[in-house]
């Protein structure tokens, strides 16, 4: 007889346990799968592309976020955004589960001469022991990789790391018409055992799970041409959030 759940962390591993072997793209045990993803670098995957978000830019530019301070690059991949945020000044800390990203992403920053200001990790975010305070958290295609039942975690991450007063800002797949991810209600994917690719949201549920948090901007992202210097692709939102004071 199995009467083992106490704890918090006791219900996250029950829960992510009904989901089928091989599904796990958000604890260290989907390492291997992200691996395999990043292993080609010649893919034709938009974000593959050594260009920053459009939105991440356009914050800066507006001056919607301070132009330095300490970040956090959570889901940092080949390190894209974060190469843009160290030649702003930030001080920042990426995290990726997939160690063939990490490597790609260093390489990346030492071509860029921006190491010095880089600390790349290859970790669980849900395990980490980060170093905050961070005047900004930034998401660019993780938060949507997330089965439902870890948002908690996830929500309860960014309080303890994020400064009073910080931002956060996130890409994520959009729900609707061009958009992109699974929209099934959340209980369907216990039952199916499986993300269906990634979670799709609208704005009003995004505006629902960062509630604690100020909205300064959430619309869809805009799409750029293949000759822009940005990355941006419609079928993400875009958000952009402050913790009050």
């Amino acid at each position: 007889m199995d009467r083992n759940i106490r704890t918090i962390d006791d219900v996250m591993t029950l829960l992510d346990g009904l989901f089928a072997p091989g599904a796990d793209r958000w604890t260290e045990g989907g390492a291997e799968w992200w691996d395999g993803f990043y292993e080609d670098r010649g893919k034709a995957v938009p974000f593959f592309v050594e260009k920053p978000d459009e939105s991440l830019v356009g914050h800066v530019e507006r001056g919607l976020l301070p132009a330095g301070g300490k970040a956090l690059d959570l889901g940092c991949g080949p390190g894209r955004n974060t190469l843009y945020l160290a030649s702003l000044g930030y001080e920042v800390d990426a995290v990726d589960l997939s160690p063939t990203a990490v490597a790609w992403a260093e390489e990346r920053a030492r071509e860029a001469g921006v190491g010095d200001g880089v600390r790349f990790r290859c970790e669980d975010v849900f395990t980490a022991a980060l170093e905050g305070p961070y005047d900004l958290v930034y998401d660019s295609g993780c938060f949507h990789h997330l089965p439902p039942h870890r948002r908690v975690g996830y929500l309860a991450f960014l309080d303890r790391v994020l400064a009073p007063g910080g931002h956060f800002a996130l890409t994520t797949f959009a729900a609707g018409k061009g958009g992109m991810g699974s929209e099934l209600p959340d209980a369907e994917f216990y039952r199916r055992g499986k993300l269906e690719g990634g979670l799709a949201y609208t704005d009003d549920s995004l505006r629902a799970v960062f509630a604690d948090l100020t909205e300064v901007e959430l619309r869809r992202m805009n799409d750029e041409p293949a000759e822009s210097p940005l990355f941006g692709e419609s079928f993400l939102w875009t958000g952009l959030f402050r913790r009050p004071a």
